[in-house]
């Protein structure tokens, strides 16, 4: 029997069981399994000495709670993990947090518990003994002492299963490297129309003045200047890496930085939808660096909401049915405020792909204020400070953001450990790891990883090819100095490598 046939479906595993059960015993046990251990092994062998079949049944991923991060697998890669030794027979991803259920539908001659469920019952167990007692079925533990603990091996080892991920997901869909890039090759005649704060990021390189003085002041000598663009203008630009037909709305001074961020944009082939305001100089935010250690940052912005004007020509520009995709790029520094986001939301045309990004987890902003959007892409730290929630799981914290923002799906990027994706009718969750083998500048990697997702999304209608797609570019970006716009054939040499170390 193939492993994979021995994974049983929830809602057949009544069915299934009734026809196999005839003459044999069958013996049952439950948990995680997040790592498969000695102790497990140990478990396993003597839950198969009992009986003529085993079946393991596992907790889903939305139930585990034994930390932030956990799972550290995924559910369908824990249930092939145990369905590949020989010591199970059957395998069945539980739809709920305790067995109860499950039980009832196999309806065991044994459930089977670790030894330290004998010594330390609680008030499950003993729901379990009660729900084996309607069914004729009997409670066994596992004798020994020796404990092992998955929890203790991952918190004491850096483990990664970055590729095993990858695979099992582009597998189960068969998705082949080769398809991934052509799907990024179809984005170029794309519609996008940007809507948001532009920035102009400097970063001044500068020597610490050593010696002490009188005051606490902090002493710098500026060596060089170099500026960026930022903002809604770089969400624009990583848009316009693939596709001719991006276009920008934004508000701007016609000042020194207003002019420069003209240049940047006419260079990167985004189409600007200029609105002037004289009283607003265009945002700069100025980093002052040392010795790769950022010292301080000095802004100079003006966050007061933009005038009814300037609101009046970016709805305007919004009803208009000539872009594919809306992004909502929001910074809070004068476009979007309570008011605005209200009239601008209900200005974009009904036939668009609605994406909203609101970097503003330390001001006032909130990702909610966009809600029914197609794709949101809040960081942890956002999507935390949007639902007050300090201490859900990071898989909690997905599916409560998804239902208070009701958008149809949700990309929520967790830094190092990638990104965690969940759609409105997906029961599960789609979770990638990085693949940075060089990281120089993580700045703008959400960028990226917004631009290509949203683009995949609206091109495949696939939340897996989006976030596959995403992570994958976001990986490349962090091997790039400085926050700039990818080539595609960065990216396909990215994939590539990735591709050769998997095979």
């Amino acid at each position: 029997m193939n492993y994979k046939e021995k994974i049983i479906d929830f809602d057949e595993a009544g069915k299934f069981f009734k026809k196999i059960k005839l003459n044999k015993k069958i013996i049952h046990c439950h948990g995680v399994f997040d790592l498969v251990h000695p102790g497990h092994i140990r478990h396993l062998s003597f839950c198969k000495s009992k009986a003529d079949i085993l079946v393991v049944s596992i907790t889903p991923d939305k139930f585990i709670k034994k930390g932030i991060y956990r799972p550290l697998v995924p559910e369908k890669i824990r249930a092939n993990n145990l369905s590949v030794l020989e010591l199970v027979d059957y395998v069945i991803i539980d739809k709920f947090k305790y067995p109860y259920n499950i039980i009832k539908k196999i309806k065991p001659d044994y459930f089977a518990k670790g030894n330290e469920y004998f010594n330390n019952p609680n008030t499950h167990t003993e729901k379990e003994k009660q729900t084996l007692k309607k069914i004729g079925g009997k409670m066994l533990f596992t004798p020994g002492d020796v404990v092992f603990s998955s929890t203790k091996i991952i918190n004491e080892n850096e483990i990664s299963l970055k590729y095993d991920k990858l695979k099992n997901l582009m597998d189960v869909n068969k998705y082949t490297f080769e398809k991934v890039i052509d799907v990024i090759r179809k984005f170029k005649n794309i519609r996008i129309h940007v809507v948001g704060d532009l920035i102009i990021d400097t970063q001044n390189e500068c020597e610490a003045v050593a010696g002490l003085h009188k005051t606490p002041t902090l002493s710098l000598i500026k060596k060089s200047s170099r500026s960026y663009l930022g903002g809604a203008g770089i969400v624009a630009a990583h848009f316009a890496s693939f596709s001719n037909k991006v276009t920008l709305t934004t508000v701007l001074n016609n000042d020194r930085l207003g002019k420069l961020a003209k240049k940047f944009l006419k260079k990167y082939n985004v189409n600007l939808n200029p609105i002037y305001e004289t009283d607003r100089p265009t945002t700069e935010k100025n980093i002052f660096i040392s010795k790769n250690h950022n010292l301080l940052k000095v802004n100079n912005v003006s966050n007061h909401p933009i005038n009814n004007t300037s609101l009046d020509k970016i709805k305007k520009n919004l009803k208009k049915n000539n872009y594919d995709i809306v992004v909502v790029s929001d910074y809070r520094h004068g476009i979007f405020n309570n008011q605005s986001c209200k009239e601008i939301i209900k200005s974009i045309n009904n036939k668009a792909f609605k994406v909203a990004d609101s970097q503003v987890a330390s001001r006032w902003g909130n990702i909610l204020d966009f809600k029914k959007f197609d794709l949101i892409t809040p960081t942890e730290q956002e999507a935390r400070y949007s639902l007050f929630e300090q201490d859900l799981t990071i898989r909690a914290l997905a599916d409560k953001l998804i239902k208070v923002s009701k958008s149809k799906n949700l990309i929520l990027k967790i830094g190092e450990r990638g990104l965690i994706a969940l759609g409105k009718n997906r029961p599960d969750y789609i979770t990638l790891d990085p693949f940075v083998d060089n990281l120089k500048d993580a700045n703008g990697a959400g960028d990226a990883l917004l631009a290509y997702s949203s683009a995949a999304l609206f091109k495949e209608k696939s939340l897996i090819m989006a976030s596959i797609i995403g992570i994958l570019v976001a990986s490349c970006k962090c091997e790039k100095k400085g926050n700039l716009p990818l080539k595609i054939s960065e990216i396909v040499s990215k994939i590539n490598k990735i591709k050769d170390l998997m095979v």
